[in-house]
């Protein structure tokens, strides 16, 4: 009889390993349905943010003045953090973003700006809208992203 008994006791613990990995692989499953969508709006996010700046760098290149706009902005994308900078190097000018916070080194995604800037700045959700500055910095336009806060009257 102690026989059955074991028998018994390894079945149930074959039959709660196979359990957990069928519930941990379903929550997998559906966590990455949940990321698909939150992924899509970051990146049509980062193309809203390039295309304001776009039109600002283009603005203050041909007019030579100095131009802003508030973007509108979700505090979060789904439940979740995001970021957005605005970087640049000797060639090119982007705007990166990644959901998360700005320390994690996460799968970022990047826009690319046709033209050459200085850029500066960064913008975390979850603090109103963002604001776009572009000005002439001599003969180089500079584009600057930041935190609105609480200049809604602008």
């Amino acid at each position: 009889m102690p026989s059955i008994a074991l028998n018994h006791l390894y079945t149930f613990i074959a039959l709660t390993i196979v359990s957990v990995l069928l519930v941990s692989s379903y929550s997998s499953y559906a966590n990455t349905l949940q990321t698909i969508p939150e992924i899509e709006q970051l990146k049509n996010m980062l193309d809203h943010v390039a295309a304001k700046g776009n039109e600002l760098l283009t603005l203050v290149i041909t007019t030579t003045s100095k131009a802003h706009t508030l973007v509108q902005l979700p505090p979060t994308i789904g439940n979740r953090e995001y970021w957005i900078r605005i970087c640049n190097d000797t060639s090119n000018v982007w705007i990166e973003g990644a959901l998360g916070q700005l320390d994690e080194s996460g799968q970022e995604y990047k826009i690319f700006l046709p033209g050459k800037a200085s850029t500066s700045g960064y913008y975390v959700g979850g603090y109103g809208p963002a604001m776009l500055e572009c000005y002439m910095n001599g003969s180089v336009p500079q584009l600057n992203l930041s935190p609105a806060g609480g200049l809604r009257g602008l």
